[in-house]
């Protein structure tokens, strides 16, 4: 009467069913008020923003916790319209040795044989590390009968900028767009 069909299809409804039935259905309380608990959330969301390590600064010189080679390839897919970067590098911006240093990451490239570039500014911590948060804006150049064009200054913030060789009338435009998904929204260096 029973077959052996019979046997396992029963089988795997018995397991469904213990399985799902396993599965936690209970409720935790959580804080409604702005008791020590919500504090502790506040607090670790911050911890846990949307901000990657790309670099630390020691003695002056740049120590990238990120390969160059993977930031190429973020900048690259960050532009996402056929720039392929082919150098990446973090830049310090300081108009004067009493001015406090301003770090940027900067991607150089080329589409369509014109002359690109994004550069992102970095947040420096106490402790001389060097984050990049998507909120922050991008700054887009493009050439435009420039072989290569640079990002203006002003107190340490990009203001516009210069075609290397302007001698035949080329331009370099700067664009600037908000926030970057420079790293994956999953990525687990956070700080």
């Amino acid at each position: 009467m029973f077959t052996p069909r019979f046997f396992r299809l029963f089988a795997t409804a018995a397991l469904g069913v213990a399985l799902f039935s396993a599965c936690e259905t209970s409720r935790q309380n959580f804080p409604e008020g702005k008791g020590p608990n919500r504090q502790v959330e506040e607090s670790l969301r911050v911890l846990d923003s949307p901000n990657r390590l790309v670099a630390v600064v020691e003695a002056g010189k740049v120590e990238y916790k990120v390969p160059r080679q993977q930031l190429m390839v973020n900048f690259t897919r960050q532009f996402g319209d056929g720039t392929v970067v082919n150098s990446a590098q973090v830049r310090k911006v300081q108009s004067s040795a009493k001015e406090k240093a301003s770090y940027f990451l900067v991607g150089l490239g080329l589409r369509n044989g014109m002359f690109r570039a994004m550069a992102m500014p970095l947040e420096l911590t106490t402790d001389n590390e060097l984050y990049l948060s998507s909120a922050t804006e991008r700054y887009l150049l493009e050439g435009r009968g420039c072989q290569m064009c640079y990002f203006n200054f002003n107190r340490s913030a990009i203001t516009g900028s210069t075609c290397e060789d302007n001698s035949g009338g080329g331009t370099c435009d700067l664009e600037i767009k908000e926030k970057n998904t420079f790293f994956p929204a999953t990525a687990n260096n956070s700080r």
